[in-house]
């Protein structure tokens, strides 16, 4: 059964009272070191991502910057990354295209942006959502399995799951809605063993398999030493 827009609202204003203010997780300095750590993000953990930059963007933190250091210079920096190689190349592209074509500026364009090498549709979301305030949703797959266990927006690809989302969400909740449900996925809805004792939407939630809590151990009771009668 769909939820009900007062279900809708009911499970994003939860979401807010727990986290009013959430923010990505990818470490940046600007919009143009975001959409790099944004690309390195493929198939890689924040966590290794915001490793990786640490230094990286202290030295590059600007188009002309990291299209200067060049692919091999890149890669020492990002080698840590999966498919780092792969990941420098587009990095270095991309760079050298916002110089020529853009002044050295991110572009505020899905278009514009999914033109560059190495940004997908999900890449540009994250982009427009957190650099530039757009009511943007990226779905990954902590959103993909959220919106369809959940019941919320299911959808049998990440198109269909953020279409669905975009129709559901109550406009004033669209700007941190992509935040809310990738944190959600990452530490509560997990894709093993989700948490669903301390899940603040739970009772609204559709998953039927939800996991029970564990069982409640009750403390030992304490050994007693008789001592034995004298003469026995």
């Amino acid at each position: 059964m769909p939820f009900t827009k007062s279900q809708v609202e009911e499970f994003f204003a939860r979401l807010n009272k727990a986290n009013p203010d959430p923010r990505t997780e990818l470490a940046h300095t600007n919009p143009f070191t975001l959409l790099v750590a944004v690309v390195l993000s493929a198939q890689a953990t924040d966590k290794g991502v915001n490793k990786a930059t640490e230094t990286l963007f202290k030295v590059a933190d600007t188009p002309a910057k990291m299209a200067a250091l060049g692919v091999e210079r890149l890669s020492d920096y990002i080698k840590t990354i999966g498919l780092y190689r792969g990941k420098a190349k587009n990095v270095i592209a991309l760079s050298g295209l916002l110089v020529e074509r853009h002044g050295g500026l991110v572009p505020r364009d899905r278009d514009a942006l999914e033109a560059l090498p190495g940004v997908g549709r999900k890449s540009a979301n994250v982009v427009l959502n957190v650099a530039f305030g757009e009511k943007t949703i990226a779905v990954d797959t902590h959103i993909f399995r959220v919106a369809n266990r959940t019941g919320l927006a299911p959808g049998r690809n990440p198109r269909e799951v953020e279409d669905a989302l975009l129709r559901v969400v109550p406009d004033k909740y669209l700007i941190n809605a992509h935040h809310w449900l990738i944190l959600h996925g990452r530490y509560t809805c997990t894709a093993r063993l989700p948490k669903c004792p301390v899940c603040v939407i739970s009772d609204l939630c559709r998953f039927k398999d939800k996991t029970a809590p564990p069982p409640v151990k009750k403390p030992a009771g304490k050994l007693v030493f008789r001592a034995k009668p004298r003469g026995s």
